[in-house]
């Protein structure tokens, strides 16, 4: 778990990065800038990823995922909990995390668009860092005693999520920026430990497709829905309502992991007896 939250814990850190470098290029050359400036490293880090080698030894067998991998995910009850609950977290954190920077600027009376980025980029940062790793920690720790102890980490830390959310939307500034602190903290609580998880749960030989599907759904009925759906609903009402409909999303990832944690340790138990 510690070892995946390392890992994982380059989402809070590169989304903190883009919050601060987007705000500097979009006060010093204008709105475009940073659409076009953010390219480059995932294009430098393509180059790279292309030059790596494969370090398994040689004549290790290499599977390659069949529809019958594909059909055995669906067999293992907390993996389909999990991939449920952390689509619903995407959701959720997708949506806000677009929008932010316009909610607290626009409807908050922020009056500067580029110490807005700032701050919540370090928020972001931090408390997203901190978070990634504490939760990492934890479920490791608490999996030497509990078999769901990764689905109860995940799923507490979210729950809580949901109250420090609707404290951010409803506390003046500057105290708002503390519960907005703990609201990241708590959503990126998950993060190792879910990821875990799924680890735990899939045979070795079937793990990278377990994972790639498993970014695929989250992605494609997440975050690629949640901001046009706040968009709108501001377009309507405003983004404070918006950030309220997609922020129940967090109940539902939080019950989701809660109800998947009593399928956790059997499903892992299934892998490491094979």
């Amino acid at each position: 778990g510690l070892v995946l939250a390392w890992f994982f814990a380059g989402i809070p850190f590169g989304s903190a990065i883009g919050y601060l470098f987007g705000g500097a290029m979009e006060g010093a050359f204008g709105w475009r800038a940073p659409f076009r400036f953010a390219a480059i490293p995932g294009v430098v880090l393509a180059a790279i990823c292309l030059l790596m080698k494969d370090t398994r030894p040689v004549g290790q067998a290499r599977h390659r995922a069949t529809l019958g991998d594909y059909r055995g995910l669906l067999r293992i009850p907390s993996y389909l909990y999990n991939v449920g609950a952390q689509t619903a977290m995407t959701f959720a954190i997708g949506g806000m995390s677009f929008w932010a920077p316009a909610y607290f600027y626009d409807q908050r009376g922020q009056a500067d668009l580029e110490r807005v980025n700032l701050i919540f980029g370090g928020i972001t940062a931090v408390a997203g860092l901190i978070a990634t790793l504490v939760g990492g920690w934890l479920g490791d720790w608490l999996a030497r005693r509990d078999s769901g102890a990764y689905f109860h980490v995940s799923g507490i830390g979210m729950l809580l999520a949901f109250p420090a959310t609707l404290a951010m939307l409803y506390t003046p500034f500057p105290l708002a920026w503390i519960f907005c602190f703990l609201a990241v903290f708590f959503l990126f609580f998950n993060i190792g430990p879910a990821n875990t998880a799924i680890a735990n749960v899939t045979k070795p030989e079937v793990q990278a497709t377990a994972f790639a599907v498993a970014i695929f759904i989250m992605h494609a009925f997440g975050d690629a829905f949640s901001p046009p759906l706040v968009g709108a609903v501001a377009d309507r009402w405003n983004l404070e309502i918006g950030f309220l409909v997609v922020s129940f999303m967090m109940l539902v990832a939080g019950f989701l992991w809660l109800a998947g944690a009593r399928f956790l340790g059997r499903d892992a138990a299934k892998v490491a007896f094979h």
